[in-house]
């Protein structure tokens, strides 16, 4: 899966990374961490509310360099994140990084989490010591991220391919008209605690035409669990990938259209409804 998601043993035998740890601090200070990560905590690099970033639930560009260069982090840094929820929230701080400017080469998530790591390797309690770096942080506004105008058009666009990266119940409650359904967690080995091998995944994807030749729209509810497919397919090579940072919250509040999957009963057709979306309390 190219160097995107990258194995335990690739990350020993390189001295040229900056390893975070995106867990709470407590679990950093006090369950442990891979020897030399710094921490940046999930929330610290997460708005409380839409809209307080330049888009959806980015942090805005001061945020975050703050937060990298407080723990030493420049952007000709190469980075490996993790987490211990299999990647889902380290594929978020680089998404972030990207969005910032971050070249998308040098970002890298770690195979597995945590808990995989320390099953094998060893681990620390001890906080490296940090040299602050000056970080410049710019949103990309011609990058992955797209807006609601762009979701709406893809509607109408044979070559896109809309995918709710959501679980199946919050599917069938309601979801962007045309959106195919990938659970980002039917990506993850649940035994490794990383990612399915790409032989596994292609023949997945495919099956819900989620394929190389489209371009691929990525949605949730705020844009956390697309970060972990997104970066999932950066790794297998897809060309053509857009990422929707507004998500289902945006969408629904913006009236947008949405499409439901009734339950099936003795004589019902099952077909989808839809309807306009006020914003969910």
């Amino acid at each position: 899966m190219t160097d995107v998601v990258v194995p335990p043993e690739w990350v020993l035998e390189r001295d040229d990374l900056v390893v975070v740890d995106v867990r709470d601090g407590w679990e950093y200070d006090g369950i442990g961490h891979i020897p030399d990560a710094v921490n940046v905590p999930f929330d610290s690099f997460r708005a409380d509310e839409q809209g307080e970033g330049e888009a959806g639930m980015l942090p805005g560009a001061e945020t975050f360099a703050a937060l990298a260069g407080d723990v030493g982090i420049t952007g000709d840094d190469r980075i490996v994140a993790y987490d211990d929820d299999h990647g889902v929230f380290a594929a978020r701080f680089l998404v972030t990084a990207e969005l910032y400017g971050h070249d998308p080469s040098r970002l890298h998530l770690l195979d597995g989490d945590y808990t995989a790591w320390s099953r094998r390797y060893e681990v620390s309690r001890e906080s490296p010591t940090v040299r602050p770096a000056s970080y410049r942080a710019r949103f990309d506004p011609v990058g992955p991220l797209v807006g609601l105008e762009a979701v709406e058009a893809a509607l109408a666009d044979p070559e896109t391919t809309i995918v709710d990266t959501r679980e199946e119940g919050e599917f069938a409650a309601g979801h962007i008209p045309e959106a195919v359904r990938l659970d980002w967690r039917e990506l993850v080995d649940v035994d490794s605690r990383g990612i399915e091998p790409a032989s596994t995944i292609r023949p997945l994807l495919a099956d819900r035409g989620i394929v190389p030749e489209c371009r691929i729209l990525l949605y949730c509810n705020t844009a956390r669990r697309i970060s972990h497919t997104y970066t999932v397919l950066r790794g297998l090579g897809f060309p053509r990938l857009a990422f929707y940072e507004g998500s289902l919250t945006e969408w629904e509040r913006e009236g947008g259209r949405i499409e439901t999957v009734p339950r099936v009963t003795e004589g019902d057709s099952g077909v989808a409804g839809s309807r306009n979306a006020d914003r969910p309390e």
